[in-house]
């Protein structure tokens, strides 16, 4: 790939300390992340949900029943409904994230396909609080940008880089992306604290995520 200003600042920004000049990378690949995940799903949304659905997760190397833990895709991110059906028949638990409030990790509830859902804020729908609360061995998650590396771009809140250091310390587990092929890009900037991906599956299949 071309080099980009991504990836010339990336080394000079791995070990620094959250500052402007960081954030204001991510704030201005964010912007441009967003119109390219809008201009893919436009292209592929609908087809997409079943093709990553065909690559299932034993790339992974966790065999059922483990947690796994999706979410209910919401605007252009990818729907992960067929691939939670699918696992669900594999023998899989399942579970979807809640937020309990800003600065916080998420949370998990168990949910099945078709179990009731409550809404929250910009229309993200979560399980009931009378599902059973439970750590994942797997989590699947949204992004806007990735990198080769695992460095994942998100919306800006933290909370699946404080949801993975927190299960990381309780217990290994394996951290997926999901996304389309044209949301890579050559570098995420990141920090310290910004938790890397284990693997990104795309349309494409699987990439493993290498530091190095």
């Amino acid at each position: 790939m071309p080099e980009t200003p991504y990836s010339r600042n990336d080394r000079a920004l791995t070990d620094l300390t959250p500052s402007p000049s960081v954030d204001e990378l991510k704030k201005d690949l964010r912007r441009r992340a967003k119109a390219v995940r809008s201009e893919a799903f436009a292209k592929a949304g609908a087809a997409t949900a079943e093709t990553i659905a065909g690559h299932g997760i034993a790339f992974a190397g966790r065999n059922a029943p483990a947690i796994v833990s999706g979410f209910l895709g919401i605007g252009d991110e990818i729907d992960l409904t067929p691939l939670m059906t699918r696992l669900e028949s594999e023998g899989y638990r399942l579970a979807l994230p809640v937020m309990e409030g800003k600065g916080k990790p998420l949370v998990f509830r168990a949910w099945s396909p078709g179990e009731p859902l409550g809404e929250t804020m910009w229309g993200i729908r979560e399980p009931l609080p009378t599902a059973e609360t439970v750590d994942p061995d797997i989590v699947l998650g949204p992004l806007l940008a990735f990198d080769s590396r695992g460095y994942r771009l998100g919306y800006g809140g933290g909370f699946y880089d404080r949801t993975l250091a927190r299960l990381r310390a309780l217990k290994p587990i394996v951290s997926i992306g999901i996304a389309f092929d044209e949301q890579r890009v050559d570098a995420v900037p990141h920090v310290d604290y910004d938790e890397r991906l284990d693997w990104i599956l795309t349309p494409s299949g699987p990439l493993k995520c290498e530091a190095a």
